[in-house]
């Protein structure tokens, strides 16, 4: 049974190895930042999730602990590498697209957005009174 862990656990940690390998190399020689977006997003980050596995798995089957936080960090990496990616996507298109290669929104904006039609928002002043000078020192 500990043989076939540990070639399980070899295997996991061979495997994220590779995808982290991959990952970074296409980090490094992908063209442009959309296509250079996708490496480190898709398979560094089945790299880092099979390394954090095999770590549980290990510590599960030789140790007899349960560790969670291989699970919980897994479970924030797959949760956060895709909003980081759409936000890089989202500024690098909004810094250097050009609004006619963008899709049709239905309104008079070129970007999506959330619009209520019911209610418009007003801006809000915080201070009404400008802030006082500092007294001045005497020397």
């Amino acid at each position: 049974m500990e043989q076939i862990a540990e070639i399980v656990i070899s295997l996991l940690l061979v495997a994220a190895g590779i995808f982290g390998l991959v990952g970074s190399y296409g980090l490094l020689k992908l063209p442009d930042t959309m296509s250079r977006l996708h490496a480190p997003t898709k398979a560094t980050t089945l790299g880092v999730g099979g390394v954090l596995i095999a770590s549980m798995l290990y510590f599960w089957i030789f140790r007899d602990t349960l560790s969670w936080h291989e699970l919980l960090i897994t479970m924030f990496l797959l949760l956060t590498a895709p909003i980081t990616a759409n936000f890089i996507a989202k500024a690098h298109l909004h810094r250097f697209g050009n609004a006619d290669d963008l899709p049709d929104t239905q309104t008079d904006h070129i970007w999506a957005t959330f619009e209520d039609e019911a209610e418009e928002l007003q801006p809000v002043m915080t201070r009404t009174t400008p802030k006082p000078a500092p007294p001045k020192a005497d020397h």
